[in-house]
Formats: C-alpha cells, structure tokens, sequence
C-alpha cells in the first residue's frame, strides 16, 4: 500500500476542561451544587464565602442580590451566627468570685460555643437529625423482647416477625415457618404447628394493630376486635369481613344487601365502619426519610404582572479572596506562585460556570413562565402544550442544554413548588385545530371523576365522550392510561353507597 499525504477539513467540538465543568455545575440540583461549591472552598484557597456587608441598624435593613435581571431579595431576618462567638460584651464580664455549689460554666458563660442549646440538647438534635429510621421488624422486636416468653416462643416470634413484610401481612404459611425453625434443641422434638399459631396470635396483638395477619380478611378482623364493644355495627362489620369480603371487593352491594340482610342505609353505616380500617397496617411505620426540596427560582405576582427570580438563599455567594489574589506576581516563576496563579484562574472559571448557570436557569424559567401563564393563573386545566424544542428556540440555545437545565431544578410558584420539567407535556389536538396539554387532560379527568355520581361511575368511554364534546379528542386507551397514571381506580372500583 502506497503512503501519502492529503489535506483535510472538518469541525468538531473540543471538550475543555471549562465547558466540561459549565456543563457539570448545569446539571447539578440545588443540593449537590452546595456540595460541589463547599469541596471547591476546601480545595482552593482563592475562593471564599462573601459575607454581607450591608450595615444593619434599628428599624432599617439593608439588601443586596448579585443575581442578574432579578429584583432584590428581602434579608431573612436571621442573625449571622458568628456574633454570639466574636465581639460580645459577656466575654468581658468578670468572672464572679461568690458561686453557688450547683453552678456550671454554662450558668455563668451562655455565649460558649455551644450557645442556642445545651450539649445534651444538640446531641439529641444531631442523633434525631442523622439516625435512620425505626423499621416495622425493629418495632415488633422491640415489643417482643418487652414480652416475658420462654426461649422457644422468642424464638417462634423472631422467625414470624422476620416473615412479616412492610405491609405487616404475613407473607410466609405457618407451616413453611416451622420447616424452618425444625428442633429448638438436639434432644428436643420438632416445633409443632399449634406452638407457632400461638405465638403468632400473640404478636397479632402488638402495635399496629392488624400486624402478622395471613390475609386481607384476617387483618380487618383484628383491627374490628380492637374496637370497644359498643361500637355501632360492629357485629355486622365482622361478619362481612368474614364471609362476604370478596362480594365487597366486586362492589357488588345489590347481593350484599340480600346475603347480610341489611338495608341500603345500614350496609352504608357498616362499609363506614370497615373503610376506618387501614387494609396495610405496616405502612404506618415507615423508614423512609423526608426529603427536602429547595427551589431554584421564585416566582411571584406584582402589581398584576408575574416576577421570576433566583433564589438568592439557594446557593451561598462567593468571591475571590483580595489578600491571596494580590500575592500572584507576573514575573515570579516559584513554585508558589504557580500555585497561587494556577488556583487563581480556577476561581475565576468556577466562579464564571456558576455565573452562567444562573444566567441560563433564570432565562429558561423566565421563558417557561411567560409560556405558562394561564396555569399560574387558573391552575393544571389551562396548562399549555410545551416542548423543550419551543423553550431552546426562544432562548437560542440546544435541546440537551435545556434539559440539562430542568432536570431537579424546582420552581416556588403560589400554587407549589413544581420541577421545571413538569411544565412541559405532549398536545393533543382539538376539533377546532387547537392543541391541548395532556397535564391539562389528566386535571379535566381528575374533576370529572371527583364530581361524578359515585353511585354510577363514569366509564372511560364516558369520559372520552364528555372530552369530545369539548372538542378535546381523546381515545378510550389515551383516557384509561392518563387515569392509571394518577391512581385513580377503573369505575367498578369506584362505586359507593350514598
């Protein structure tokens, strides 16, 4: 093969370190941006946390905002932590000569270190803040270990609140629970059925009430026996837990009515009764830890028209430190200048990528705003088709740097706070050439099954015809999958006695 040489065209886009880390800081929701700018204040000794240097009197406050084409942020009221540490004039107290026996230092000193609390009270606070949540076995363990038992029944009882899943339903048979207990001892005979029915009674009795139960019937019936025996219908109640749950499940009251020999308005008073029942007791102990979502930006209404800022609280501020950047010399080739020089410019392109992703999110939530406006006004049913192919063209930038932008990024609105995402849907169209948002068709659905006769029930061919004669063409499947999305149960499902 014979070698030569050509010329040759062509462009391609180069992945810098800058755009790399643009790009990174963009896609980062409020939480891990606060991550990433506290490893950048470790890491670089140029930047630094820029502290309000507004003064503040008596009756006058003073503000300021960096963020740009926002109006100014109101102070939050909060006192800057560090006065009680610095500048206090208890540090210069005299220390009494005359203390009473029980006096502490903490008696004498409130502004220590650990002022706002004592230590046994912050303690707690950090153990309650980090500590992960109790678990449903942890919770029937602990009421076992309160029970006085022999060292078989603790053990049958460990081995029935293993099987026992989060709904507090027991999802192994009893008989599958003594296979795998076999012989407490060597010498001893296998654990029998009745001994671990025994136990398994007893744990039914913990908290909450209906735990350990073999069925959905079971469960309701042990919650129904907790009940004072004064409560009205309560012997109608179990008896239909028990032997006509199924006829319940089918909502077919009309034979219900002729198996329990009960009138409309009396069948009524006892599914009242049954549906205080909670049919997954084990739900109430959860583990799952609450999540807190700060929003990005905050849209409010003034004087008739709808504002959209940066939440200034969001992410803390930052500037280069004056002292170190001044150390930077030109013509200085040290070692430690290079340093200096080379921590210098980071600084200054984080401080740019950040810059820009403000830039960036408060014009696409500008533009989101202005598309949605009629939601922000009348709620889900005048929410608009929107496309991240519309909002790229209004601000002139690329559909995956849209995304970038409005993934985990949440916008405070007076009707909630909404991920940025949410605003955008699909359209379907109308009789008339119109489009409508499929949020705007779920919110239509979601009203007419909250008004519907709960006696009939609308049908998903009922709700597309009531959707076309509003000129909204909708398809029996399109309205079956939309309900299904909001777990709103088929119309069978949803029939009720009045």
């Amino acid at each position: 093969m014979k070698q030569t040489l050509s010329l040759k065209m062509g462009q391609h886009l180069t992945m810098t370190p800058q755009l790399q880390q643009a790009i990174k800081l963009l896609q980062l929701s409020t939480l891990d941006l606060q991550q990433e700018i506290q490893t950048a204040l470790d890491s670089n000794p140029m930047l630094e946390l820029e502290e309000d240097e507004a003064e503040t009197s008596e009756g006058d406050t003073h503000t300021q905002s960096d963020e740009p084409a926002s109006e100014p942020v109101e102070d939050n009221g909060f006192d800057d932590p560090m006065d009680s540490l610095a500048g206090g004039d208890d540090w210069e107290a005299p220390i009494p000569e005359d203390l009473p026996v029980d006096t502490q230092w903490d008696d004498v000193y409130t502004n220590s270190a650990s002022s706002g609390g004592s230590a046994a009270e912050d303690d707690w606070n950090n153990e309650d803040r980090d500590s992960v949540g109790e678990t449903l076995q942890d919770h029937l363990l602990w009421q076992l270990n309160l029970t006085p038992l022999s060292d078989l029944d603790r053990a049958i009882g460990t081995a029935i609140i293993d099987a026992i899943d989060a709904d507090g339903m027991l999802a192994d048979s009893v008989e599958n629970i003594v296979d795998t207990l076999g012989p407490f001892e060597a010498d001893e005979p296998p654990v029998e059925v009745e001994e671990v029915v025994a136990v398994l009674k007893l744990i039914q009795q913990f908290d909450p009430v209906g735990v350990g139960a073999r069925d959905l019937g079971e469960c309701l019936s042990l919650q129904l026996q907790q009940l004072p025996p004064e409560t009205p219908w309560l012997k109608e109640a179990l008896d239909l837990v028990a032997a006509h749950l199924e006829t319940l499940g089918s909502r077919d009251f009309a034979t219900l009515k002729r198996r329990t020999r009960l009138s409309e308005e009396e069948l009524a008073e006892v599914l009242s009764l049954i549906q205080t029942l909670n049919p997954r007791p084990g739900a109430s102990i959860t583990t799952d830890s609450p999540e807190y979502i700060v929003p990005d930006v905050i849209v409010t209404k003034k004087k008739g028209r709808w504002s959209v800022e940066l939440n200034a609280e969001a992410t803390p501020k930052l500037r280069i430190n004056d002292l170190y950047a001044s150390m930077v010399k030109r013509a200085d080739s040290s070692s430690d200048n290079s340093y200096l020089r080379d921590n210098l410019q980071e600084a200054r392109w984080f401080l740019k990528s950040l810059q820009s992703r403000n830039e960036t999110l408060l014009k696409v939530a500008t533009k989101i705003v202005e598309h949605q406006r009629g939601f922000l006004e009348y709620g889900e049913e005048a929410m608009k088709p929107l496309v991240l192919h519309d909002i790229a063209d209004a601000v002139e930038m690329h559909e995956s740097t849209i995304s970038r932008v409005t993934n985990r990024k949440y916008m405070h609105t007076p009707r909630g706070i909404f991920e940025l995402k949410y605003f955008f849907s699909s359209h379907v169209s109308t009789n008339t050439g119109g489009e409508v948002s499929s949020t705007a068709i779920r919110a239509l659905i979601r009203k007419l099954t909250a008004e519907e006769n709960p006696r009939k029930p609308l049908s998903d061919n009922r709700i597309a015809a009531i959707l076309a004669d509003q000129n909204i063409q909708v398809a029996r499947r399109t309205v079956a999958k939309y309900r299904e999305s909001m777990a709103i149960p088929p119309s069978n499902e949803r029939k009720r006695l009045v």
